[in-house]
């Protein structure tokens, strides 16, 4: 079994989903504790004029170091509205309309706590795309959390007691991992390696780094699928 793990990114980048897609089981890293200025509660899209600008999940207020899973969306159910408002200017890319009607319904549908939201708008995305997603949240391991001693040690735990036979990690985060611990506990270290490519935006310079809605009101589901693909993974013992 390969483990895919993350925290549960708010529409995050399309590469996260090339993540997903490569992992059997995906771990919702709930119980994270939840980062300021981080990309769990917020993402971005196309600026009406230029660039880009983000769109946020409104939070409640919470303690510093709080864990994702215990941080709550406003109780203000209008920033949903907002939010739906701020994609105006993507009326005239191809897929727009279906989009947003799904978007409208994803939203509406979505719990107010965080961790929960982020988890449901992530698997509403992957069931459009066709992308199998079978989540279990990381705060509903029973193991010694003792033994995690740094930021690497939380797959390698969560990894041997779900006696994953893989771990696949972005390209981005390698450095944080040996790969001979992950091999005394029986389990291959692997890499993802993504390289997103330009698509039509409707203006130009295209803009990179923008949520998977950017993409979704673009392309359409086969095109995003074959460029989720196009994702390489190697062990993380080989050189790229």
């Amino acid at each position: 079994m390969r483990l895919g793990f993350m925290q549960p990114y708010f529409f995050p980048y399309p590469g996260y989903f090339a993540l997903i897609a490569a992992s059997d089981t995906w771990l919702v890293f709930d119980d994270a504790q939840m980062i300021r200025h981080g990309w769990v509660d917020r993402n971005r899209i196309l600026h009406p004029e230029e660039g880009w600008q983000y769109i946020k999940v409104p939070t409640r207020k919470h303690r510093r170091g709080s864990p994702i899973r215990a941080v709550e969306a406003s109780a203000d159910r209008d920033w949903r509205a907002r939010l739906l408002r701020q994609l105006g200017h993507y009326r005239k890319a191809p897929h727009h309309d279906e989009v947003y009607a799904w978007l409208e319904t994803t939203l509406a549908g979505a719990p107010d706590n965080l961790a929960l939201l982020t988890e449901s708008t992530l698997s509403a995305t992957c069931a459009r795309l066709g992308i199998p997603f079978t989540p279990i949240r990381h705060s509903s391991l029973d193991y010694d959390r003792g033994a995690v001693n740094g930021p690497g040690d939380w797959a390698l735990e969560a990894a041997r007691h779900l006696r994953a036979t893989a771990y696949v990690n972005p390209v981005g985060g390698e450095a944080l991992f040996e790969p001979t611990r992950f091999a005394a506990a029986g389990c291959r270290l692997e890499v993802l390696e993504w390289t997103p490519t330009p698509y039509r935006q409707g203006r130009r310079p295209f803009e990179p780094g923008l949520s998977i809605l950017d993409m979704m009101m673009h392309c359409s589901v086969d095109e995003i699928r074959s460029r989720i693909a196009r994702a390489r993974i190697r062990s993380a013992e080989t050189s790229p």
